[in-house]
């Protein structure tokens, strides 16, 4: 009786499926496709940096040196309560040892910034505190969203006047909308160290070093409809 009752639902439905290829077929149509695109530059960018203790005589502890850290973050405008977090939250601290079986710690940071400028700066005081061990995590776009439903609307509009493009010549007009695919892919963070363009900025003391204004790579976003439009005389 089971496989009666499956059977029955399968053939219903294919003839479903058949039905809906007979109507399409019976209805005049267009079938059309577009892709639309653009690049915008990230505003979330994410810096990984490792602070740990050195085998050397005048060693700074990770405390130290993560007190020293806040402070320069501070006075370069960084909110450091919502900017700043741990990355190993199981573990505040890795330990390991070496063979005298000294045991040496380190601690693992992802700093959040908004601009190449900023991030130049922080890798210039993370350097002056010997604070070496910092590379780019990942960087995104705050308003993707809304940027992709944009893109989705663009490329709709420009599968309609591609289909008045292909109808005008024959005089025929272009009706509704019969069936939409959205094929576009999510757009997902960019990680494993996104390529950095350095620009040196125009120095207004001679005497010191010019911050960098880090230039990153931008972002591609796309997005891909097929659209099928009734046709009529």
């Amino acid at each position: 009786m089971r496989k009666l009752v499956l059977t029955l639902i399968c053939i219903l439905a294919i003839n479903s499926i058949m039905a809906q290829t007979r109507n399409f077929l019976d209805i005049p149509y267009l079938e059309t496709s577009a892709r639309v695109d653009t690049l915008v530059s990230p505003d979330k960018i994410y810096l990984s940096i490792t602070i740990q203790e050195k085998d050397s005589k005048d060693r700074k502890s990770v405390e130290e040196q993560e007190t020293q850290m806040a402070k320069s973050l501070e006075a370069l405008g960084i909110d450091i309560d919502k900017q700043l977090t741990i990355k190993d939250l199981a573990s505040n601290y890795k330990k390991y040892f070496l063979r005298s079986k000294t045991v040496l710690k380190s601690k693992q940071f992802s700093l959040l910034v908004y601009d190449g400028l900023t991030a130049g700066k922080v890798m210039a005081a993370l350097e002056d505190l010997d604070i070496a061990n910092t590379y780019l995590e990942k960087t995104e776009y705050s308003k993707m969203d809304e940027l992709e439903l944009e893109l989705k609307s663009r490329a709709v509009k420009k599968a309609k006047k591609k289909a008045d493009a292909l109808t005008n010549p024959l005089g025929q007009k272009v009706g509704i909308a019969i069936h939409i695919v959205d094929n576009s892919q999510p757009y997902y963070p960019s990680y494993n160290q996104p390529r950095l363009e350095m620009r040196t900025m125009a120095m207004q003391d001679s005497s010191a070093p010019a911050p960098l204004d880090i230039g990153f790579e931008k972002i591609r976003v796309e997005s891909t409809v097929n659209v099928k439009f009734e046709l009529s005389k």
